[in-house]
């Protein structure tokens, strides 16, 4: 069992830097792939940027170069670093864990923290 805890959303003009974290407990942190996902009003949970237990990242087209995920083990922590923010960024943002071998709607939740891009 692993328990999620998203913080660092908030309200942000468009071209600032919001960074995001997510606080990991109940469980070994660094085997899991650690995710932030998010979804808008009325459409499906897109990923945002994904990293596994080595490291390795990947990113939705739409904030490569603007986005960097990063984790921390020690202190079973994902940041989420998002710069040069643009309005069609505003939405929920959820942190995901989940095995190597799972998908990753199988896997554990956050309850999801608001970003809002508006000037």
């Amino acid at each position: 069992q692993v328990q999620l805890v998203e913080s660092g959303g908030g309200l942000v003009q468009p071209g600032g830097s919001l960074r995001l974290s997510c606080a990991a407990s109940g469980s070994i942190f660094s085997i899991y792939v650690m995710g932030w996902y998010r979804q808008a009003p009325g459409k499906q949970r897109e990923l945002v940027a994904r990293i596994t237990s080595g490291g390795s990242t990947n990113y939705a087209d739409s904030v490569k170069g603007r986005f960097t995920i990063s984790r921390d083990n020690a202190k079973n922590t994902v940041y989420l670093q998002m710069n040069s923010l643009k309005p069609e960024d505003t939405t929920v943002y959820y942190c995901n864990a989940h095995r190597a071998y799972e998908v990753a709607s199988k896997g554990y939740w956050g309850q999801g923290t608001q970003v809002t891009v508006s000037s």
